[in-house]
C-alpha cells in the first residue's frame, strides 16, 4: 500500500487533474488506509499504525465525500457519454453506438482497480440505480477475475462481493439469467453460502415458470432526477458546444475595442466579443489579469461552503448544483475594488449593494455541475420581492481558471454554449426592458471534465500530499437587482443601440469598431479554447 501511495505521489508537486485519479485520491484516504490499519497484516506494527492515523483520522474524507466523488464519475458517465470500460483502463472514450471517439488523452494514463470500481457501483446499488450500477459492478468483477488470489490489503470488496451484488442488480432489473450465471459463479467461490444457494433455487424456478425470460434482454432506464425536461439538449450542448453561428452568416456578431464611453476604459479598452443577440450575450476577453485571478481565488478558498439554491423561504444544497462558493465584499481586499470599478465602467450599472449583489465566487470540483436553471427569478411569490431587492437584471461572470475539457456555459434555448475562457467575462441580460424575464436565458454549467488549473476547498485532506492539490474549475460572478419598477433605462447606451442594429460609438476611435474576431484561433471543441 505505502509502494503504491509513493508512486502515485511521484508528481505531487503538480494539482490532481485527472478525475479518476482525484476519485482514488479520496477513496484512498477515506477507507483504503483504514482497511490497512485493522487489516490481519498489520498486526505487527498495529500500534504505530493506527496512532498515525488516529491523529489526522477527523481531518480525512468522510464517506459523503466518496459517494459525491463516485456520482461525480456517473455524471462524467452520462453528460459525456463515456465508456465505463474505458474509464477504467484510464481514457476517456465517448461511445455512441459503434462509434467510440476519443475526448480527451491524459498525458500519463491511470487505471481503476476492481476495488475502486465495486465502489462506484455501489454508491449506485445502494441508491437503487441500477443503470449505473450493473456496468461498474460487471467492470469490477472483469478485473477481480483477472488478479483473483491477489489480495490487496487496503481492498474492502472481493470477486464474490462484486459477483454477489450484480446478481441482485440483474434481478432487480428482470435479467433472471445473468442474475442466475451469476450467483452460480458466485457458490464456485464460496459453496457453503446458503443465502446464495437459495437464491439460485429461486432464479431456477422462475425462469422454469417462464422460459422466455432466459433471452428477454431488459432493458434498463437511466434515471432523470430530478426530472429535467431539457436533458437532451442541455448534453448534447455539452458535448458539441451546440450550433455555433458563423460570423460571415450573421454580420451583427463581431469583435470591437469597447470602451462604454467611460475615461477609466479609454487608454485600455477591454476586447468584446458579441456571442449571440437573442438572448444577448457577450464575451470580454483578459478582463482580468492572472494575477487578480489568483488573488480572488485565494481570498474565496477560506470562505468556501457547499453551494445551495432558494427553496421557498429556506437555502438548500441540491444534487443539480454541485459546486462549492463563497460571497466576498469589496472592502476584503482593494484587488476588489479595482475589480468592481472595472465592472461598473464597462457596463454601466451600479455594482454597489443594495442594486447589485457581492462578488460570488463558485468552485467546480470533480464533475462539478450547475444543470439548467435561471439567475432571476421566475416566480411572483419569491422571496426576492419580499425582501424589496427586486430581480436579477443581469449576471458579469468571470472565469477564474482555464479548462481542458468540459465546462461550457450552456445556453438551452439559445441553442448555443460558451468555452470556459481563462480570465475572460461574460456577459447577459436577465430581464427584458418591461422588466420580466428573459426565457432565453435559461442556462446550465457542463460538468468539468479535465479541468487544468484552479483550487480546490479540500484543503483538509493534508494527510494525502496531493489532496491539497486538486484540480477545479473557478469563475466569479455578479448579479444586479432592479426595482420592481424596472426601466431599461439602466441600460447602457452603447448596447441599446446594438441591440437596435446601429454601430455603438462614443469613447473615442476605440470605442466599438466592429473588427473580425481574430483575438485567437477560434476553436469550438470540446477542449474548450478561444
Amino acid at each position: 500500500f505505502y509502494d503504491k501511495v509513493l508512486s502515485l505521489h511521484e508528481d505531487s508537486a503538480t494539482p490532481v487533474s485527472n478525475p479518476l485519479l482525484a476519485f482514488t485520491l479520496i477513496k484512498r484516504l477515506q477507507s483504503d488506509w483504514k482497511n490497512v490499519v485493522h487489516s490481519l497484516e498489520a498486526s505487527e506494527n498495529i500500534r504505530a499504525l493506527k496512532d498515525g492515523y488516529e491523529k489526522v483520522e477527523q481531518d480525512l474524507p468522510a464517506f459523503e465525500d466518496l459517494e459525491g466523488a463516485a456520482r461525480a464519475l456517473m455524471r462524467l458517465q452520462d453528460v459525456y457519454m463515456l465508456s465505463v470500460k474505458g474509464l477504467a483502463r484510464g481514457v476517456f472514450q465517448r461511445v455512441t453506438g459503434c462509434a467510440v471517439t476519443d475526448l480527451y488523452s491524459p498525458r500519463r494514463l491511470f487505471s481503476l482497480t476492481g476495488d475502486d470500481c465495486f465502489q462506484v457501483g455501489k454508491v449506485a446499488y445502494d441508491m437503487g440505480d441500477y443503470y449505473h450500477a450493473i456496468p461498474w459492478l460487471e467492470e469490477a468483477v472483469s478485473l477481480f477475475r483477472g488478479s483473483y488470489g491477489e489480495w490487496k490489503t487496503e481492498d474492502e470488496a472481493s470477486l464474490e462481493d462484486a459477483l454477489d451484488h450484480l446478481a441482485f442488480a440483474y434481478f432487480q432489473v428482470g435479467n433472471i439469467s445473468c442474475a442466475l450465471s451469476l450467483s452460480r459463479e458466485f457458490l464456485l467461490y464460496s459453496p457453503d453460502n446458503k443465502r446464495m444457494a437459495r437464491n439460485v433455487l429461486k432464479y431456477e424456478k422462475l425462469l422454469a415458470e417462464s422460459p422466455n425470460q432466459a433471452v428477454a434482454e431488459a432493458v434498463i432506464q437511466r434515471p432523470n432526477v430530478p426530472h429535467l425536461q431539457t436533458r437532451d439538449t442541455y448534453e448534447e450542448l455539452c458535448q458539441t458546444l451546440g450550433s455555433q453561428p458563423t460570423h460571415y452568416q450573421i454580420p451583427r456578431l463581431y469583435c470591437s475595442y469597447e470602451t462604454s464611453s467611460s475615461p477609466y476604459l479609454l487608454l485600455q479598452p477591454v476586447r468584446k466579443e458579441v456571442i449571440h443577440l437573442e438572448p444577448y450575450v457577450v464575451l470580454y476577453h483578459d478582463f482580468v489579469s492572472d494575477t487578480e485571478a489568483q488573488k480572488i481565488r485565494g481570498l474565496a478558498e477560506p470562505w468556501l461552503q457547499r453551494s445551495v439554491v432558494a427553496s421557498g423561504e429556506k437555502q438548500l444544497p441540491v444534487e443539480y448544483r454541485i459546486s462549492k462558493s463563497a460571497w466576498l465584499k469589496d472592502t476584503v481586499d482593494p484587488v476588489l475594488v479595482t475589480l468592481d470599478h472595472r465592472i461598473a465602467s464597462l457596463t454601466g450599472l451600479d455594482v454597489q449593494p443594495p442594486y447589485a449583489e457581492y462578488l460570488q465566487v463558485v468552485n467546480y470540483g470533480i464533475g462539478g455541475h450547475y444543470e439548467p436553471h435561471f439567475d432571476h427569478a421566475t416566480s411572483p411569490t419569491s422571496p426576492l420581492y419580499r425582501m424589496n431587492s427586486g430581480n436579477r437584471v443581469a449576471t458579469f461572470m468571470i472565469y477564474l481558471s482555464s479548462v481542458e475539457a468540459g465546462g461550457a456555459t450552456a445556453f438551452i434555448y439559445g441553442n448555443f454554449s460558451v468555452p470556459v475562457v481563462k480570465n475572460a467575462a461574460l456577459f447577459w441580460w436577465n430581464l427584458h426592458s418591461s422588466g420580466k424575464g428573459d426565457g432565453g436565458t435559461l442556462h446550465a454549467g457542463c460538468p468539468v471534465l479535465w479541468p487544468t488549473s484552479g483550487y480546490t476547498s479540500m484543503d483538509r485532506n493534508s494527510a494525502d500530499l496531493a489532496a491539497r492539490a486538486l484540480k477545479t474549475k473557478m469563475l466569479a460572478e455578479r448579479s444586479w437587482r432592479s426595482p420592481l419598477a424596472f426601466q431599461r433605462s439602466q441600460k447602457p447606451k452603447a448596447m441599446v443601440r446594438e441591440e437596435k442594429g446601429e454601430q455603438a460609438s462614443g469613447g473615442g476611435p476605440l470605442s466599438a469598431l466592429p473588427i473580425p474576431c481574430k483575438w485567437e484561433t477560434r476553436k469550438w471543441s470540446l477542449a474548450g479554447d478561444i
